[in-house]
């Protein structure tokens, strides 16, 4: 049985490990970052410009930022009333999933479940007010891609990433070095930044990148597969769709 090393946040680690078993892999889970509430100076504005009907499109890039959008309401109803007369854009299936199940009307999906995916898919929207709510690390990409297109563009940052630090991820490093680790699966450019640094705090950053290219690595999306190319980590493994199960796919395959 091959050992899959998976480094999703907390919130989400218990659905990667059940999904990761099914797919008849060893689980060794440690969160490499994690999430905590954020409400920056832009969040006022963000609410206010869709109460007033001033928004066309509005974008969620990760369920996280759907939830922690949320909770900062005192009155979700109206707000989500205004919403869903906007054009709602999900990233993904799983944002669509979370839109969902807070009522929310999902207008638009691209076909490629990245940042620049959506640029690419978005297509009439000079002069277009389009809003974003996301994290404090969300991809340059996509505010770029949809400022060149002419749209006026409003960024609100809902929630934040972090780097956890305790036993469990110096124990990860001892079992990639004893080749414990046959697979390693990132999701996002900081999981590997934060990876690295850990790593490189304990003096081993070169031994462990060397392990990495005798075994398999697996990147979501190409922004997370080029920072691991930046540290001279092979990428084997980069699913089309940018999910998790998909990931999980192409890692099980990959290595039959």
């Amino acid at each position: 049985m091959k050992s899959i090393a998976i480094m999703r946040p907390a919130g989400y680690l218990e659905e990667s490990i059940k999904l990761a078993r099914s797919e008849g892999f060893k689980v060794i889970a440690v969160p490499m970052i994690d999430v905590l509430d954020k409400t920056d100076a832009n969040f006022a504005g963000f609410v206010e410009r869709i109460m007033g009907g001033e928004v066309d499109y509005v974008i969620f890039t990760s369920a996280n930022g759907i939830e922690f959008t949320l909770l900062k309401l005192d009155d979700t109803s109206e707000f989500i009333e205004q919403l869903n007369k906007t054009d709602v854009v999900a990233i993904g299936p799983k944002t669509e999933k979370a839109l969902l199940k807070n009522g929310i009307k999902i207008n638009i999906v691209p076909k490629s479940y990245s940042s620049q995916g959506l640029v690419d898919y978005l297509t009439g929207i000079e002069g277009k007010v389009i809003e974003i709510a996301r994290s404090s690390h969300g991809a340059p990409e996509l505010v770029k891609g949809l400022l060149d297109k002419g749209a006026v563009v409003h960024e609100t940052q809902v929630y934040q990433i972090i780097a956890p630090r305790d036993e469990r991820h110096r124990r990860l490093m001892e079992q990639a070095l004893a080749g414990e680790i046959d697979i390693f699966a990132f999701t996002s450019s900081m999981m590997v930044r934060n990876f690295m640094a850990v790593a490189d705090e304990m003096g081993i950053k070169e031994k462990i990148i060397r392990m990495m290219n005798e075994k398999t690595v697996a990147a979501i999306g190409k922004p997370t597969s080029d920072t691991l190319s930046e540290f001279g980590v092979k990428v084997r493994v980069m699913p089309e769709h940018y999910t998790f199960e998909e990931l999980l796919r192409e890692c099980r395959e990959h290595d039959c």
